[in-house]
């Protein structure tokens, strides 16, 4: 069931890797890689079972933010400031099962933004090898599971010291790109928004 939920909705974190498992199960069903990276994060939680916690030296679960404004229909994109490159909201579960609560906050800790309404189920699946800029941190994996958060009308966004500044982007100026072969989750992410933004 299709649910658009604000942090007074969502339940407290619990450790739970059943529950993060069950969030990967539910997510929407996508293209062959995204059924791949089902997959792969279902198998890696069969064989780790502290892939809540980033002690998980060879990856761990993360959750992250596609955030619209429906009524402007413009994405937020952040400067991330480990990665340098303009990327979603998100971060590490860090012990929290609820991996819908951990998209939500995160967006809310690096926004700025009062009022975001996550989506569920998650709209995405990835796993990719997270290098670190500056190199202070080992390559590992981030297995994440991506949800649409819905920010209110003319929201403002504040960045925090993860990041080094924010952009709205019209939707319709990402669609274009998303098309790209090469970006395959925000093709998924676009088809996500459409119910959402007309």
């Amino acid at each position: 069931m299709i649910g658009l939920l604000g942090a007074d909705d969502l339940a407290e974190g619990v450790a739970d890797l059943g529950a993060a498992r069950a969030a990967v199960v539910a997510a929407a069903p996508g293209e062959p890689d995204h059924e791949h990276n089902r997959t792969r994060i279902l198998a890696f939680l069969d064989d780790h079972p502290d892939a809540l916690d980033r002690s998980c030296a060879s990856g761990h679960l993360t959750a992250s933010a596609a955030v619209i404004d429906p009524v402007a229909r413009r994405v937020l994109l952040l400067l991330h400031a480990k990665v340098q490159r303009w990327l979603q909201p998100g971060g590490h579960a860090d012990g929290d099962g609820n991996l819908a609560r951990v998209a939500l906050r995160e967006a809310e800790e690096e926004t700025g933004i009062a009022g975001l309404r996550v989506l569920t189920p998650a709209i995405d699946l990835d796993v990719h090898t997270f290098h670190h800029h500056g190199g202070t941190e080992p390559d590992h994996l981030h297995l994440d599971v991506r949800h649409l958060v819905v920010a209110p009308p003319g929201a403002v966004a504040v960045t925090n010291h993860e990041s080094h500044g924010a952009r709205w982007m019209p939707v319709d100026d990402l669609l274009p790109l998303v098309w790209d072969v090469k970006r395959p989750a925000y093709r998924r992410w676009a088809e996500s928004w459409r119910p959402v933004i007309g």
